[in-house]
């Protein structure tokens, strides 16, 4: 499982001109991957970063301020771009196997007592972000 993690100012999700997912506060925007062998294990590890990385302001996470998180589904996480000009996707599991760990990751932040918005699994999403410092991290586990 992979995450990309911004800090923000706020950010949205909008499908189809409606907005599905927003945080209009300082937070994080975690946009998710998911690759084939990923399970349980994965997800509480992503959810446990996500909640405890410090990377707000002052060193702080976002379980310490209490800040939201927006989680955005991400396949392209996993493309593959070395060769050629067109990226392959086989590495990023399908939608059937990614989308229960996305609301596992989901839910489990949740339990940790945090407000978490999302975007709409497998739409056509426009993500719109204040990237705050900008600060972004990768995190692989």
């Amino acid at each position: 499982m992979r995450a990309v993690l911004q800090r923000v100012a706020r950010a949205s999700v909008t499908v189809d001109g409606e907005v599905v997912g927003a945080i209009d506060r300082p937070g994080l925007l975690a946009l998710v991957g998911v690759t084939h062998d990923d399970g349980p294990e994965q997800v509480a590890a992503v959810a446990r970063k996500i909640a405890e990385v410090r990377i707000l302001r002052d060193e702080r996470s976002v379980l310490d301020e209490g800040a939201p998180v927006l989680v955005v589904s991400q396949f392209t996480l996993y493309g593959d771009a070395r060769k050629g000009r067109r990226p392959t996707w086989q590495a990023a599991a399908p939608g059937p196997v990614a989308e229960p760990l996305v609301e596992g990751v989901v839910a489990a932040l949740r339990e940790r007592g945090l407000e978490v918005a999302t975007g709409r699994f497998g739409a056509d999403m426009s993500v719109e972000l204040v990237n705050d410092g900008p600060v972004t991290l990768l995190l692989d586990v």
